[in-house]
């Protein structure tokens, strides 16, 4: 399901694009505030030619790439696959059911959730890894910083 079709060098010209496409065939809310949040990362980290792509998806399907190319046979929230680093270039994958799952059992809205689940993955393809306790914290830190102006959105 990758969106890799186009040569990213092409389109050297661009500055930050983020762009989110809704494969899960699901109704939601929240395609600006993940937008604006990603964008907010970036900035912060002071890239300034970048896309990146964040596709929903259903558990199914993220259950598959996970398998696929993590060799983990379960759905989780979100996947990155970097793809290029300079510019920088990477597809987040969201699962839309866990987000909302995760949003009622953490006590947030869903908007709220996947903007948090869209920063996660632009955090990983700005090289921030959540692989032990203190990198995890990091990470969350970083999540809440660049979501809090989203609550309106």
């Amino acid at each position: 399901m990758t969106i890799v079709g186009a040569n990213f060098r092409s389109f050297s010209a661009m500055s930050v694009t983020v762009s989110v496409t809704n494969a899960s065939g699901a109704r939601y809310r929240g395609q600006q505030a993940m937008i604006t949040s990603v964008e907010k990362a970036l900035k912060a980290h002071k890239i300034k030619h970048a896309r990146i792509d964040i596709i929903l998806l259903t558990d199914r399907r993220i259950r598959t790439l996970n398998k696929q190319y993590l060799q983990h046979d379960y759905a989780t929230d979100v996947l990155t696959f970097p793809l290029e680093d300079q510019p920088l270039y990477g597809e987040i994958y969201v699962s839309l059911e866990t987000a909302r799952r995760q949003a009622n059992e953490y006590g947030v809205g869903v908007v709220n959730e996947l903007a948090r689940l869209a920063v996660h993955g632009a955090l990983h393809l700005l090289g921030y890894d959540d692989a032990d306790p203190a990198d995890r914290q990091t990470m969350h830190t970083l999540e809440d910083k660049f979501i809090a102006s989203t609550q309106g959105l």
